[in-house]
């Protein structure tokens, strides 16, 4: 039995190591204590605790690191599991699962092919942001107003996530 410290494991679920530690304190996660009154996590563990979220157990034992990345800020990488490809002419759609919550990208076909991205597998989103943008949730006295568009505004509300089904106009 493989025992995890609680920032492996966090990486694991794809959750933050303060939420975790978090739930240890609740009694959420089963754990045992080192001598020195530090907490770790079994595998067995992890795996349930990615079963109860819909997530496919970890196949064998994982490896540290396989990849080309020698190092990369912290805050820039965000680790999943992938939910969904596909593929469409030029360009793919993967979504990753990040916890609880979802993260889409579009990238190139060839990228996705080269990485061999598969769903169920583990991935990294790698983000590059020189722009922020801002959202909010909507409520109920927000869902049954009248959303107006934007005067010239063709495209439909049902499409606006999904940038593979929307055809790309040619510039005059």
């Amino acid at each position: 039995m493989a025992l995890l410290t609680v920032r492996e494991a966090a990486g694991r679920l794809g959750v933050g190591y303060s939420t975790l530690k978090q739930w240890i304190y609740h009694g959420s996660v089963r754990t045992t204590r080192t001598a020195g009154g530090h907490y770790r996590i079994s595998d067995e563990e992890v795996d349930r605790l990615l079963a109860g979220r819909g997530a496919p157990p970890a196949r064998g034992r994982r490896r540290r690191s396989g990849g080309v990345l020698v190092s990369l800020s912290g805050r820039n990488r965000l680790r999943g599991v992938v939910e969904e490809v596909r593929r469409e002419g030029l360009l793919a759609q993967v979504r990753l699962r990040i916890g609880e919550q979802q993260l889409t990208a579009v990238i190139t076909r060839d990228a996705v092919d080269e990485l061999r991205l598969r769903r169920g597998q583990e991935a990294t989103a790698i983000v590059k942001a020189t722009e922020v943008m801002i959202g909010r949730e909507d409520t109920v006295a927000d869902s049954d107003a009248v959303r107006a568009k934007p005067a010239g505004s063709d495209r439909p509300e049902s499409v606006a996530a999904d940038p593979l089904r929307w055809p790309h106009r040619k510039r005059e």
